[in-house]
């Protein structure tokens, strides 16, 4: 510059600011950059800390009374049919030996491995389960667990992160992790008599996860992953923690969870628009459409078409709402129901009983719930030496197919008896525990692909659901 110039003052701003957007972007690099590594030492941290409270379960079933009914003919004296194995999850939730898990896990278990993280193996022993809402309790003998931290759930957000951790598929100890993609799902399957409202989650669950925890991103348990929706559709199921924490605790105190309940068939007002059409001034509660005979309330002054709205001063707007807030009521202590009947508010009294099985009340209004097999119309067994001999098929992996239900989804698809299943939608079935497991996660309505043999011919075939 020559020394008769003067720099401008316009271009020195100029270039000042050129300066100062630069180092800001990239300091806001650098801070984004922190950022990312701060959530996933986040999710380390988080898969260090709750792994060790996840534990692996091997289950040893009773032969299945589908096997046994494959075989009721066979009479020469054939050796006992083989037992199934499983695999699922449990969670330490005490540190004196209790695991929750899912009671489908270890239903007709008649023996129960329990492996650490550490890799130590234990016996187990069933403490209690309540089929109703698919929990159970075992019990090992061991001190000194790393026991999990139970969430309140009902504190949990839609869109919060969420964190599984299992044994899916047979690989242990995997982390899978997205988000809370809803709460409050209660008709994912018709079950009159199940007691569950889930939490929907995207993070990735397989078999196997059953039983293991899904945990928020401080590493606490906000529900105990229990079913999908199809495999691979990122639609997974967990029961909430709130539900899980007071059945445990029965579980674990009496062996066994004693649930109250009113003795009616209930409907969500909203459930069916004709409700709404016919009864006017009430937008939300829930409609009474049966009473038991001899049951809690018919020994109340309740009235089928009455519209139950609060319990206890709480609102209920769903039948799932209504059976949270009377399952753990004492026996017999009257509660307060605020009804709506003939175009006002009344208040009730009703002394909720025990419940009883479903067989001593409305078995007649509802009727069987179906397996997806039974759907599909075929039935199974182990492939042992004993069915092998009697269908004349070479032993293999696989379970062969003992019956064929006529006009069915199997029948149509020209399956028959003596055809071994390999897999179904690509998952290996080497026994009928895992072949029931991959039948329930996937989707019967767009079809399930079945691999199978037949003779030295390799076959696949494609069942769907036709209308019933």
């Amino acid at each position: 510059m020559p020394k008769n110039m003067k720099p401008r003052p316009l271009a020195l701003l100029l270039f000042a600011t050129l300066l100062f957007m630069a180092a800001r972007q990239a300091a806001a690099a650098a801070s984004n950059l922190d950022l990312a590594r701060q959530l996933n030492q986040a999710f380390v941290e988080l898969a260090e800390k709750v792994s060790p409270s996840v534990v692996v379960l091997t289950v040893i079933q009773k032969p299945s009374t589908v096997a046994l009914d494959a075989l009721e003919d066979n009479s020469d004296g054939a050796a006992p049919l083989e037992k199934i194995l499983g695999q699922g999850s449990g969670l330490i939730i005490r540190t004196n030996g209790y695991i929750l898990t899912n009671c489908h896990v270890v239903e007709d278990a008649e023996k129960i491995e329990v492996r650490l993280h550490d890799g130590r193996r234990f016996k187990a022993v069933v403490r209690g389960v309540d089929s109703r809402s698919d929990l159970a309790v075992i019990k090992i003998e061991a001190t000194g667990l790393p026991a999990a931290r139970l969430a309140n759930s009902a504190n949990t957000r839609v869109g919060e992160f969420a964190i599984a951790i299992g044994a899916p598929l047979q690989l242990d100890y995997s982390v899978t992790f997205g988000h809370v993609s809803a709460k409050g799902r209660s008709r994912i399957f018709y079950d009159p008599n199940a007691d569950q409202d889930f939490i929907q989650t995207d993070a990735s669950i397989n078999p196997g996860n059953s039983g293991g925890p899904l945990v928020n991103i401080d590493g606490e348990v906000i529900g105990i992953n229990t079913l999908i929706r199809g495999m691979h559709t990122g639609i997974g199921f967990a029961i909430p923690s709130d539900l899980a924490r007071e059945v445990s605790e029965h579980l674990i105190t009496d062996g066994k969870f004693t649930r109250a309940w009113l003795g009616v068939s209930i409907q969500g007002l909203k459930d069916d628009p004709e409700n709404l059409n016919r009864i006017k001034g009430v937008q939300d509660g829930v409609l009474i459409q049966a009473i038991l005979r001899g049951g809690p309330a018919a020994k109340s002054d309740l009235a089928i078409g009455d519209v139950i709205t609060t319990v206890d001063g709480h609102r209920v707007s769903t039948v799932q709402e209504l059976r949270n807030e009377i399952r753990g009521k004492k026996i017999g202590q009257p509660v307060a129901l605020d009804v709506f009947r003939n175009d006002k508010i009344i208040t009730l009294k009703v002394s909720p009983g025990e419940w009883v099985e479903p067989e001593a009340t409305f078995a007649a209004r509802f009727p069987a719930r179906r397996s997806p097999a039974d759907k599909l119309g075929l039935t199974v067994a182990p492939l042992t030496a004993d069915t092998a001999k009697k269908f004349a098929v070479p032993m293999t992996d696989g379970v062969i197919v003992t019956r064929i239900t006529d006009d069915s989804s199997a029948a149509r698809a020209s399956l028959r008896p003596g055809d071994v299943i390999t897999s179904v939608d690509g998952e290996d079935t080497r026994s009928v525990g895992q072949f029931r497991e991959a039948l329930q996660y996937a989707n019967l309505k767009k079809g399930v692909r079945l691999n199978f043999l037949r003779g030295e011919q390799k076959l696949s075939e494609l069942l769907k659901l036709g209308q019933e």
